[in-house]
C-alpha cells in the first residue's frame, strides 16, 4: 500500500493537540466499535420484523431532536458477533426500541430474506417503506407507494428478496425520502459471503470464545467477499449523514398541534438545506467514542471508535446516507477499495487481483456502501516505534524501553509477522507487524516535553507505541502517565490517528468545534487485548 509521508504522519498523529487530549479525556478503554447486528434465522431463510416510530435522539450539545427510527418488532432471532450478546441483557434487547441508524440486518449470501414492516409513526406519516439497495425485491401487503408498496397504520407490508452477492448495502425509507431519510429511516444490510475462504483466510467460528491472531475474534466473517484477497482481521461500520434541526423541529411542532387520525399529512419545508448535526453511526463526535449501547443514548446504540494493532488488516464498512456528500478523511494509511454496493473492483487483465484504488479520502456518495481494507505497521515513520535500541530519553524522563534488541524479521513484505522465518506469534510477540526497516532506528527530532502541551503532548505520553516492561517472563505494556505523578489517561499506550470529514463545517456541532464527523482510530501494542465487549 502507498504511504503518507514521515511529516503527514507525524502531524497526525500529534496535531490538533487540543483535540487529542479531549479525547483522551472522554474516551473510555472498553469503548470498542465492532459491526454489531441481528440476524434472522439459519437454514437459508433469513426473517426480520421491524417498526418504524419517534424517538428523541441526543447531540453533545445537548439537544434532544425529534427523529424517525427503525426497531424490532418482534425478537430477532440472534446477534452478532455472538460475544457482543454472550451474558448482557443490554445486547439482546437493544433493538426493542427505534434507534438511529437502525438496526443492522445481517443475512448470508444465498438467503431467502424477509423483512415485516410496521408503521407506528405519528399520524402526518401515514405511509412509510423500506427500500433495500441492490437488491430485487417483491412485497406483498401495504399500499401502494410511489417507490415501492408501503406500510400504513393498518396495512403492514412484507418485502421479499435473495441476498445474492455478499457485501455492504444501504436500506432507507422510499416513501418521502427528502423528509424520512432525514428524519432517522436508514441502516445497513450485510450480505456474508457463502464461502468463507478458509483456507487462504482460516478458520471462522461466531461463537463466544473464539479468537483470531491470539486475540478474540469480533470479526462477521473470515473474508469480506467469496475472494482469496479479501481476509482481514478487524472490521468497523461508519455511517456518514447529516441534520437539518429546522425540520425536525417543525415536525415535531405539527405532531404536538394533532394527535389524532384525522391530522393531515407532514407539510414540511425541506429547501433550503441547513444541515447543523453530522453524523457517524447517529452520533456526533465526541459521543461517538463513548460505548455501544450506552445508556445514555439509547436510540443510538452504534458508536465509530475503531481501533487495530500493528500489521492487521481492517475492512471498512463505509456508507452514506442523507442529501449530501461527506468526505471521510483518514490518517495512517491509504486504503484499498474492494468493492463498491457489492460490486467488487477486479482487474480487467486477470479478472482476479483487486484493482480499486488507493484512496485517504472517501468519496462518499449519498446512497452508496463502501468495503476497503486499510492496514498499518508504521512504514515511513523512519523510526523504531517500540524504542528497542533504547536510545532516546524524553526531557525530564528516564530512558524508554526494555533495554533489549528485539529481533525483526522481515517478511516478503517487509514486516514482522507469522510469514517471516522465523515468525513472529499475533498477540505474544511483542512488536509483531514492525516494519523491519525501522527498526532500532532512533527517533529523527527531539520529541516535546510531554508536560507541555503547546509543544504537542503525545497522545500516549510516549512517542513510542508502548512502554516496554517485562512481567512473568512475557513483554507487556504500559504507558506513562498524563502528566507525570496522576492516573494513566490511556494505558494502551498507543497512537492516535484523527478521521474526520474533510468539509470543515462538517467537524462541527451546530457550529461549534470540534463536534461533529471525528472520531480517533487508536493503534494499539500489539500484546494489548483489544476487548470489544461492553
Amino acid at each position: 500500500m502507498t504511504y503518507f509521508t514521515r511529516k503527514h504522519l507525524m502531524w497526525a498523529g500529534r496535531a490538533f493537540a487540543s483535540l487529542t487530549l479531549l479525547a483522551v479525556a472522554l474516551w473510555q478503554p472498553a469503548a470498542e466499535a465492532a459491526v454489531p447486528g441481528i440476524t434472522g434465522g439459519t437454514g437459508g431463510t433469513a426473517t426480520f420484523s421491524l417498526v418504524a416510530q419517534a424517538v428523541f435522539i441526543s447531540q453533545p450539545d445537548g439537544a434532544s431532536v425529534y427523529s424517525f427510527g427503525y426497531g424490532c418488532a418482534v425478537a430477532p432471532a440472534g446477534y452478532m458477533p455472538a460475544k457482543l450478546g454472550a451474558g448482557t441483557s443490554t445486547i439482546v434487547n437493544h433493538c426493542a426500541i427505534a434507534q438511529v441508524p437502525g438496526p443492522t440486518l445481517i443475512v448470508h449470501e444465498g438467503d431467502a430474506v424477509t423483512v415485516n414492516l410496521a408503521n407506528l409513526l405519528p399520524y402526518g406519516a401515514p405511509t412509510t417503506s423500506i427500500v433495500f439497495s441492490g437488491q430485487q425485491v417483491t412485497a406483498t401487503g401495504g399500499v401502494p407507494g410511489i417507490l415501492v408498496q408501503d406500510a400504513s397504520a393498518a396495512a403492514p407490508v412484507t418485502y421479499k428478496f435473495t441476498a445474492s452477492k455478499p457485501g455492504t448495502f444501504e436500506y432507507h425509507s422510499g416513501t418521502r425520502p427528502e423528509l424520512q431519510v432525514e428524519m432517522g429511516l436508514y441502516g445497513v444490510l450485510i450480505v456474508l459471503p457463502a464461502q468463507a475462504n478458509v483456507a487462504t483466510c482460516g478458520a471462522f467460528v461466531d461463537n463466544t470464545t473464539a479468537t483470531h491472531n491470539g486475540q478474540p475474534d469480533y470479526r462477521l466473517a473470515a473474508s469480506a467477499y467469496d475472494h482469496p484477497q479479501s481476509c482481514y482481521d478487524r472490521e468497523y461500520m461508519f455511517q456518514l449523514t447529516e441534520m437539518d434541526s429546522n425540520i425536525h423541529a417543525d415536525v415535531l411542532t405539527q405532531v404536538r398541534a394533532c394527535a389524532t387520525t384525522t391530522c393531515p399529512e407532514f407539510v414540511v419545508k425541506t429547501d433550503p438545506y441547513h444541515p447543523n448535526y453530522f453524523l457517524i453511526n447517529g452520533r456526533s463526535m465526541p459521543d461517538d467514542m463513548d460505548p455501544s449501547f450506552a445508556p445514555q443514548y439509547p436510540y443510538q446504540p452504534y458508536n465509530g471508535n475503531p481501533h487495530m494493532h500493528p500489521g492487521e488488516t481492517m475492512l471498512v464498512r463505509e456508507v452514506a446516507h442523507g442529501r449530501i456528500q461527506h468526505p471521510l478523511h483518514i490518517h495512517g494509511n491509504h486504503a484499498r477499495i474492494l468493492a463498491r454496493d457489492g460490486n467488487l473492483l477486479l482487474s480487467a487483465t486477470d479478472g482476479t487481483s483487486f484493482a480499486g484504488p488507493l484512496v485517504f479520502t472517501y468519496p462518499t456518495v449519498s446512497g452508496q456502501a463502501t468495503d476497503s481494507l486499510f492496514g498499518w505497521t508504521g512504514k515511513g515513520l523512519n523510526w523504531d516505534i517500540y524504542n528497542h535500541a533504547n536510545t532516546v530519553v524524553l526531557p525530564g524522563k528516564s530512558t524508554l524501553g526494555n533495554g533489549d534488541a528485539s529481533p525483526c524479521y522481515a517478511d516478503a513484505n517487509g514486516s514482522f509477522t507469522s510469514a517471516s522465518t522465523p515468525p513472529a506469534v499475533p498477540g505474544v510477540t511483542a512488536n509483531y507487524g514492525e516494519w523491519c526497516l525501522d527498526h532500532n532506528r532512533p527517533i529523527p527530532i527531539t520529541p516535546p516535553d510531554p508536560q507541555i502541551v503547546a509543544n504537542g503532548l503525545w497522545y500516549g505520553g510516549t512517542p513510542y507505541l508502548g512502554v516496554q516492561k517485562v512481567y512473568a517472563g512475557r513483554p507487556t505494556f504500559v504507558s506513562t502517565p498524563l502528566p507525570p505523578g496522576t492516573s494513566v489517561q490511556n494505558p494502551e499506550a498507543g497512537y492516535a490517528f484523527m478521521w474526520h470529514s474533510h468539509d470543515e463545517r462538517e467537524i462541527t456541532t451546530n457550529d461549534v468545534f470540534p463536534g461533529g464527523m471525528m472520531m480517533m482510530l487508536l493503534i494499539d501494542p500489539p500484546t494489548f487485548v483489544i476487548d470489544e465487549t461492553l
